[in-house]
C-alpha cells in the first residue's frame, strides 16, 4: 500500500469512527484508538512506517500543550487557587504515592509506580468539560471543583514530562538526572519568560502589520515550534517549550486570534497521536490478559474516587458533593495517554493493561456521570436534607408573590430583564445556579435564590401554580425543553418566553410547548439594521416603523399584550391577548375553528399551543382538542365572549 492509498484509508476510517462514535455521545478520542488499533501492526497492519507516524503525531502534543499554555491565566489560578492547589494537587499527588505503594506490593519497582501514578492519575478533561456544560452544572459546587482539578492535572503534565523520562534511568543517576533536568528546566524558562515577555507583544504586533492572515497563521506556527526547539536542544521536551509558547501568546491581544488558527493544527494531529496510541495495543496480550485489565479498570475507579472524595470531604466539602467530585473523576483521560508516550522503559504487558484501562474507563466515564445522582441519593442521606432546605428558602422567598413572573437563569439576560420587571412593578422569582452570583445579587436586595431550574421541585417552590409567565433566559436548548415539559404537566395555559442564540432550535422549542421563542440573532440583526439606516439617511419614523412591522410579523403575541390589573385605563380599548385552556369539560372540544366563528365577537386566534406542537398560524379547520391553550387576540368585551363560547360551547352551533 503506497502513502496516498495509506492516507485515504486512515482518512476515511477516522471521519467514520468520529462520526459513530459523536452519534452515540462518546468522546472522538475513542474512535481515533480504535482507528489505530485495527489498522495497527497486531490487527490488519496498514501502517508499515510506524515510527515515522509516531515521530508527526508528537506534534499533536505539541500543538495540545501549546493551547492548555494559551489558557494559562494567573488571575483564574488565584481566583481558584483553594480547588486548583488543594484539591487538584492532593489528588494527583496522593494517587502517585498510593500507587507507587501498589507497585511496590505486587513485586515493582517504585519508580515505575510513580511513573502509572502520574499517568492513572489524570482525567478527560475534554469529556468531563462538555458533560458538565451539558448539564448545566458548571457553575455548581461539584462543578466548581472538577473544574479545578482538570486546570491542575492540565499544568501537573508539564513536570510529569520532565520527571517521567527521568524515572526510567538507574537509581544512582536518577536523582542527578533530574537535578539536573531541574535546573536546566528553570534557567531555560527564565530567560524565556523574562526576554519573552517583553519581545513577544512587539514581535506579533509587528507581523500583525502586515494585516496578512496567512502570515499571521505562519508566525504562529514558528513561534511555537521555534521555542519548541529551543526546549529540545536544552534536553527538556518539546511540549514544554510548546506550553511556555502559548503563556508568553495569553498575555497578549493576539491570543484569540492565534486560539483560532491553531485549532485546525492541533485537532488533526491530535487525532493522529491518538491513532498512534491505538496502534499499541496488541489484542492477543489483551485477550490473554482481560482479568488483569479489568482488575486495574475497577482499581483505577475505586482508588481514585476513594482519594477524590475523602480528600474533597477533608476540603469542606458536604458528603453528597464530595461523592459527586468522586465519581466525575474517577476515570482515566487523554493525558494519561500523553504520558505513557513518554514515559519511556514500561515493561509491554503493563503499558498494554495500563492503556486498555484508560481506554475502558473513558467509555464508562458517561455512564458513572449519568447515573451519579441516584448514587449520591442513594449513599448520602443528607443531601435530602439539604434540598428540603434549599425548596424551603425559595419557598418562602416566594410566599407572598402573586401574579410574578420566574426567571430561569440570572445572567445578563436575566438581570437585565428583573431591571425591567422592577421598574414595571412586577414581582419576579430567579433561579441561578451559580453560588456566587446568587450570594452578590441576593446581598444586593435581588429577589434570586440558588436553585435549579430544569427541576420540578425547583418551579413548584417558586410557586408556579400561581405565576403569570416563565421566562427562560439560560441559551440551552436541552435545559429549556425540560422546564416547558415540567411547566406543560402543572400549568399548561401558563405563557412561557424561552431565549435562544439564533432560530435553529425555533421549531424545537416551539414543539415543546414555548409561547415565543426570541433569538438574539434576529433582536441584534434589527437593532444593527435600524442604526445602519438611519446613518444612510431613511427617516426614522420609516426605521422604526419597518422593525415594528417584522417583529410583528415574526412575534406573533406582538399584536397585543396580556392585560394586567396595572395597565392604565386608557389602554382599555386597545387589543390584547387572553390565555384560554380547554379542560375536559369544555364544550369546544371537537369543533373546529370555522365552527366556532369567534371572528363575528370581534376576536381572532392567535396562536394554539397543544402538547407537542404548536400552531402559530390556525387554519379554520384546525379543531380544537383537550388540553389546547388557545391563545386570543381582541377587545376586552370580545373576548369575554369568546372565553364563554369555548367554555361552553352551546352558542358555538348558533
Amino acid at each position: 500500500m503506497n502513502t496516498l492509498q495509506l492516507t485515504l484509508v486512515l482518512l476515511g476510517a477516522s471521519v467514520l469512527a468520529v462520526v459513530l462514535f459523536r452519534r452515540i455521545n462518546l468522546p472522538p478520542v475513542l474512535g481515533y484508538l480504535l482507528v489505530g488499533t485495527l489498522i495497527g501492526p497486531h490487527a490488519f497492519n496498514l501502517m508499515k512506517d510506524v515510527s515515522g507516524a509516531q515521530s508527526l503525531a508528537e506534534f499533536g502534543v505539541v500543538f495540545l500543550m501549546f493551547s492548555i499554555g494559551l489558557e494559562f491565566s494567573l488571575p483564574k489560578l488565584h481566583t481558584m487557587r483553594r480547588t486548583v492547589f488543594g484539591l487538584g494537587l492532593a489528588q494527583v499527588g496522593v494517587t502517585m504515592g498510593a500507587v507507587a505503594a501498589l507497585s511496590l506490593l505486587f513485586g515493582h519497582s517504585w519508580q515505575l509506580g510513580l511513573a502509572l501514578g502520574g499517568i492513572l492519575s489524570m482525567s478527560s478533561t475534554a469529556v468531563l468539560s462538555k458533560l458538565l456544560a451539558e448539564r448545566m452544572e458548571l457553575d455548581a459546587p461539584h462543578g466548581r471543583d472538577v473544574i479545578g482539578v482538570l486546570l491542575f492535572q492540565d499544568l501537573a503534565v508539564v513536570p510529569l514530562l520532565i520527571l517521567l523520562p527521568s524515572l526510567s534511568k538507574p537509581p544512582e543517576q536518577m536523582a542527578v538526572l533530574m537535578g539536573i533536568a531541574l535546573v536546566k528546566a528553570v534557567v531555560v524558562l527564565s530567560l524565556i519568560l523574562f526576554f519573552g515577555q517583553r519581545l513577544m507583544r512587539k514581535w506579533f504586533h509587528f507581523v500583525a502589520r502586515a494585516r496578512s492572515s496567512e502570515i499571521f497563521a505562519l508566525n504562529v506556527l514558528l513561534i511555537t515550534l521555534a521555542l519548541a526547539y529551543v526546549t529540545e536542544l536544552a534536553g527538556l521536551s518539546l511540549a514544554l517549550g510548546a506550553f511556555v509558547a502559548g503563556m508568553l501568546i495569553s498575555e497578549t491581544e493576539y491570543k484569540l486570534q492565534v486560539e483560532e488558527d491553531i485549532k485546525p493544527f492541533r485537532d488533526v494531529l491530535m487525532g493522529l497521536f491518538f491513532v498512534t496510541i491505538g496502534m499499541k495495543l496488541d489484542m492477543p496480550i489483551l485477550f490473554r490478559n482481560w482479568w488483569a485489565v479489568l482488575g486495574v479498570l475497577a482499581g483505577l475507579l475505586l482508588l481514585k474516587g476513594v482519594i477524590v472524595g475523602l480528600v474533597a470531604r477533608r476540603m469542606g466539602s458536604s458528603p453528597g458533593n464530595s461523592i459527586r467530585d468522586a465519581l466525575w473523576l474517577c476515570a482515566g483521560g487523554e493525558f494519561g495517554f500523553v504520558l505513557l508516550g513518554e514515559a519511556g522503559r514500561i515493561p509491554r504487558h503493563v503499558e498494554q493493561v495500563v492503556l486498555s484501562a484508560l481506554v475502558l474507563s473513558m467509555l464508562v466515564a458517561p455512564f458513572i456521570v449519568h447515573y451519579c445522582e441516584r448514587i449520591v441519593t442513594r449513599f448520602a442521606g443528607s443531601e435530602w436534607l439539604l434540598k428540603s432546605m434549599q425548596l424551603t428558602q425559595l419557598a418562602a422567598s416566594s410566599m407572598a408573590t402573586e401574579k410574578h413572573a420566574i426567571i430561569c437563569g440570572f445572567g445578563r439576560s436575566g438581570q437585565f430583564l428583573a431591571r425591567f420587571m422592577a421598574q414595571e412593578g412586577v414581582d419576579y422569582v430567579a433561579l441561578d445556579l451559580d453560588p456566587e452570583r446568587v450570594r452578590a445579587a441576593a446581598a444586593a436586595g435581588e429577589s434570586v435564590v440558588f436553585a435549579d431550574a430544569t427541576r420540578r421541585e425547583s418551579l413548584l417552590a417558586a410557586g408556579l401554580q400561581r405565576a403569570s409567565v416563565v421566562i427562560v433566559s439560560v441559551d440551552d436548548t436541552r435545559g429549556a425543553e425540560k422546564i416547558l415539559q415540567h411547566v406543560r404537566d402543572y400549568r399548561p395555559e401558563l405563557p412561557v418566553v424561552v431565549r435562544t442564540l439564533d432560530e435553529r432550535d425555533f421549531e424545537r422549542l416551539s414543539r415543546a410547548g414555548a409561547t415565543e421563542v426570541v433569538p438574539e440573532s434576529l433582536e441584534a440583526s434589527l437593532t444593527l439594521a435600524s442604526h445602519a439606516l438611519v446613518l444612510v439617511g431613511v427617516p426614522l419614523n420609516r426605521v422604526l416603523r419597518r422593525v415594528r412591522d417584522t417583529r410583528s410579523a415574526r412575534y406573533q403575541l406582538l399584536r397585543g399584550f396580556f392585560h394586567g390589573i396595572s395597565d392604565r385605563e386608557d389602554e382599555e380599548e386597545q387589543p390584547r391577548l387572553r390565555s384560554v385552556w380547554l379542560g375536559p369539560g369544555s364544550g369546544s372540544i371537537g369543533l373546529s375553528l370555522e365552527e366556532m366563528n369567534l371572528g363575528a365577537l370581534g376576536c381572532e386566534v392567535s396562536a394554539i399551543r397543544r402538547r407537542g406542537i404548536k400552531a402559530v398560524e390556525p387554519t379554520p379547520e384546525t379543531r380544537l382538542k383537550a388540553g389546547d391553550v388557545v391563545v386570543l387576540l381582541g377587545l376586552p368585551a370580545g373576548l369575554t365572549a369568546a372565553e364563554e363560547r369555548l367554555l361552553r360551547g352551546a352558542r358555538a352551533r348558533v
